[in-house]
């Protein structure tokens, strides 16, 4: 039964990751594709910073939902058919028990389908703003102290990148200090922010030469 919910949480996860807010948006609403203007990065970062705040907000609206609607899912699925780890969430005007863990394994599925979407030849984002997404709907002290740790840092050095980094790093090491969750939620959280550091791979070695662009919020 465990590998049943497993596949069913997942697969869905993992295709609606692959659809990518930045490309779908740069495409139709611009009639051009992001993947070939900046970075070439399709995230939400390269997008503000060709394209400009109003499509960023689309962008924002597309990849919140593909991350919600699977994580959501996920924790249904397993709080109903495994039990495990259950906590409530309220929704449509009602409270449902969800699965801490089927809500981060499906988030963990939402994030490599945005960093190696199918439908994209595999070429994709970072993950961050799906990590962003996931933190909101796990527990509310990661949330605030993730989101916390990314906002104060960007305001303090304006990298977005060393801001992600920082803020995935937080998340599971907040959530084993407190003790949220057992040894497959916590492993599934490390997963999600090891995702975010190898996607961010080359914004490292520029953090590092100190050539990493800093985000301004004038369109480039």
């Amino acid at each position: 039964m465990f590998f049943i919910v497993l596949l069913i949480s997942v697969v869905p996860a993992y295709l609606l990751g692959s659809v990518n807010g930045a490309i779908i948006t740069s495409k139709y609403l611009y009639r051009k594709d992001i993947r070939n203007y900046g970075s070439g990065n399709p995230g939400l970062t390269n997008f503000y910073r060709v394209f400009g705040k109003g499509g960023s907000l689309l962008v924002i609206l597309i990849d919140v939902l593909k991350t919600i609607t699977p994580v959501i899912f996920g924790g249904w699925v397993f709080g109903r058919y495994t039990g495990m780890s259950l906590s409530e969430i309220w929704l449509f005007g009602r409270f449902f028990e969800v699965s801490l863990f089927g809500q981060t394994i499906a988030g963990f599925f939402v994030m490599l389908g945005h960093c190696f979407p199918v439908f994209y030849k595999f070429k994709g984002g970072k993950g961050v703003m799906a990590a962003g997404a996931i933190l909101l709907f796990l527990d509310w002290r990661l949330s605030l102290i993730s989101w916390g740790a990314f906002i104060v840092m960007a305001a303090l050095t304006r990298f977005v990148s060393l801001s992600a980094l920082v803020g995935a790093a937080v998340f599971p090491t907040v959530q084993l200090i407190l003790g949220i969750g057992g040894f497959w939620e916590i492993t599934a959280s490390f997963m999600c922010a090891i995702l975010v550091v190898v996607r961010h791979e080359g914004n490292i070695r520029r953090l590092i030469k100190g050539e990493e662009p800093r985000f301004s919020f004038r369109r480039r």
